[in-house]
């Protein structure tokens, strides 16, 4: 009974069979075949390795949100160096929520050559490289992402050599925290003095001839400090022509949840606008000369993520590449059979009218000419 159960289950497999057996001796191979297959197995082998190169890479997704927090502070990274001495120039944040500079403890002033190093300036001449790349291809911003904390650090590095100029340059580094509202973050001349009606800076003291806003911005972000992350203003060098020059700065923030598969931090990016004028107020261009960054928060919140092809995916791609180059090339080796088989059909019935002899009467004569003893010799 067993025996029977198991011959009906195994007949009904059988007919389930949809890929039958044909037997070796019912096939028919062909020279015309083999090449077919072996162009099929190689074009196989190479898509399957364009593939699989493509389940390894992986993409960053931009997702954009609004910003629901507007009770967290907002942290400023400053590394500026101004070509003037540290007593004469003045960091401040005017923020425009509670119309009061904002304390400015955070920031060090450290007397420095303005000069670059040999090795300093090939730094920024890289960096420079960069921006200038990134600022043409876009998408070299989603490599940056990716190799956030893999890549060496942005930061300038120390000189190598040990210059016994006296320093005649002030470098201004350190982070601050400020309300997430509009403000202005300016660097000008005397140091700025508390005042309840607003800000001012004492620069009665100073000699206007001493007056020089040229300045190098080696580093300059917004939120968590991320190794690797290229901004748009570092490596920025200004050379001031005139003593009474103001560098103006328009920046538009806007906040970033970067979650990748090395890093996951809150960082924010932006976007900038230069502007540079001379202060001449008989000309009519009005103004304190210095150095502004009017910095704007966006309402929006972009959110990158890096995405890697799921595993399913990837079979399912890989099936479909397989398939279809066998269908395709079973497809196209028919076809090329068939025109093949038609154009030699035409050519050998030609050739057979050709040698039939035409008849008295118009018709013509199928008969082959008889081979005789005397024909062979």
């Amino acid at each position: 009974m067993r025996r029977l159960n198991r011959k009906k289950t195994l007949n009904l497999m059988k007919e389930l069979d949809a890929f039958p057996k044909v037997p070796e001796s019912y096939v028919e191979t062909s020279a015309s075949g083999g090449t077919v297959s072996l162009i099929a197995f190689t074009t196989i082998a190479f898509l399957t390795i364009m593939e699989f190169t493509v389940y390894q890479d992986t993409w960053m997704k931009y997702e954009y949100e609004v910003d629901k927090d507007f009770t967290s502070k907002l942290r400023i990274n400053i590394d500026i160096t101004v070509a003037m001495r540290c007593q004469y120039v003045g960091a401040d944040v005017l923020d425009l929520a509670e119309t009061m500079v904002a304390s400015a403890d955070g920031l060090i002033y450290e007397p420095v050559v303005f000069d670059l190093s040999p090795q300093q300036k090939e730094w920024q001449r890289m960096l420079q490289l960069i921006q200038s790349r990134l600022q043409e291809e876009h998408s070299l911003q989603d490599v940056i992402f990716k190799s956030a904390f893999k890549s060496a650090s942005t930061a300038l590095p120390p000189r190598e050599d040990n210059s016994l100029q006296s320093p005649d340059a002030c470098r201004i580094h350190g982070h601050l925290y400020v309300n997430k509202v509009a403000g202005n973050f300016h660097i000008t001349v005397g140091k700025a003095i508390p005042h309840p009606r607003g800000h001012a800076h004492l620069a009665a003291l100073v000699s206007h001839e001493s007056y020089n806003f040229s300045h190098r911005i080696d580093h300059l972000s917004f939120g968590e400090l991320i190794p690797g992350i290229i901004n748009p203003l570092d490596g920025t060098e200004k050379i001031a022509s005139d003593h009474n020059q103001m560098f103006q700065y328009f920046i538009t923030v806007v906040p970033t949840k970067l979650h990748t598969y090395k890093i996951s931090a809150e960082t924010h990016q932006f976007s900038v606008t230069e502007r540079e004028r001379v202060i001449n107020h008989a000309a009519g261009s009005h103004g304190v000369s210095g150095i502004f960054m009017k910095y704007d928060i966006s309402s929006l919140m972009v959110t990158v993520t890096e995405e890697h092809m799921p595993f399913w995916q990837f079979l399912v791609r890989l099936c479909g590449i397989i398939g279809g180059i066998f269908s395709t090339t079973g497809v196209l080796h028919g076809f090329g059979r068939y025109i093949a088989e038609v154009i030699f059909c035409r050519f050998r019935l030609g050739s057979y009218r050709s040698t039939s002899d035409p008849l008295p009467d118009g018709h013509a004569s199928n008969h082959l000419p008889l081979i005789t003893d005397n024909s062979t010799h």
